[in-house]
């Protein structure tokens, strides 16, 4: 994988740019927040996650698009269940994608924070190709911004808990930490 530190985009992934995001306030990156998403809920592979993020999403497609289709929000990346990764929002801008949110007594961790969609449910274990894929790319963001330590890399649920449950119990977060420390080590 290849960022562009210039414009935080990588130069070698899938791009569908959102509309969702602005400025981060003091251009700070020191955390790293993974979440899961379905839509419709359960269903992979359906390009409705992209659609989401673009404002695209048809309210009338699904019962459950309803409720969503006018929320303007996004990630900076999507990791399907493939293993396929795209970006939606440049690493150097914030994303909309953490809400209401606290870490280690700071809030609004959009301001300082890169967000990943895995796709998937809190209860569905995730794929293979999809660690693979949030390996790789959780070691260039580390490169890039050695402030995201392995003690800054949680879930949803750890910024926002009685709100968010992702990436759910599903989520192997032993294997994830096994492969920081693998990182932190090689580096």
């Amino acid at each position: 994988m290849q960022l562009d530190l210039a414009t935080g985009w990588f130069t070698d992934l899938r791009h569908c740019p959102s509309p969702n995001f602005n400025a981060r306030p003091a251009g700070e990156i020191s955390l790293l927040v993974i979440h899961n998403i379905s839509l419709p809920p359960g269903q992979f592979g359906t390009g409705k996650v992209q659609q989401f993020f673009q404002n695209c999403l048809a309210g009338d497609e699904h019962p459950y698009f309803a409720d969503i289709c006018q929320l303007q929000v996004s990630a900076h990346f999507l990791i399907e269940r493939d293993g396929v990764i795209t970006q939606f929002v440049s690493c150097l801008a914030r994303a909309w994608h953490a809400g209401v949110s606290c870490f280690a007594g700071r809030e609004n961790c959009n301001d300082f924070s890169l967000g990943i969609e895995l796709e998937g449910t809190d209860e569905q274990p995730y794929s293979d190709a999809q660690y693979e894929a949030l390996v790789a790319l959780v070691a260039c963001l580390r490169a890039a911004w050695p402030a995201i330590t392995p003690q800054r890399v949680c879930g949803h649920s750890d910024i926002a808990p009685g709100r968010k449950t992702d990436p759910g119990p599903a989520f192997d977060w032993q294997r994830l930490r096994a492969s920081l420390v693998t990182q932190g080590a090689s580096s």
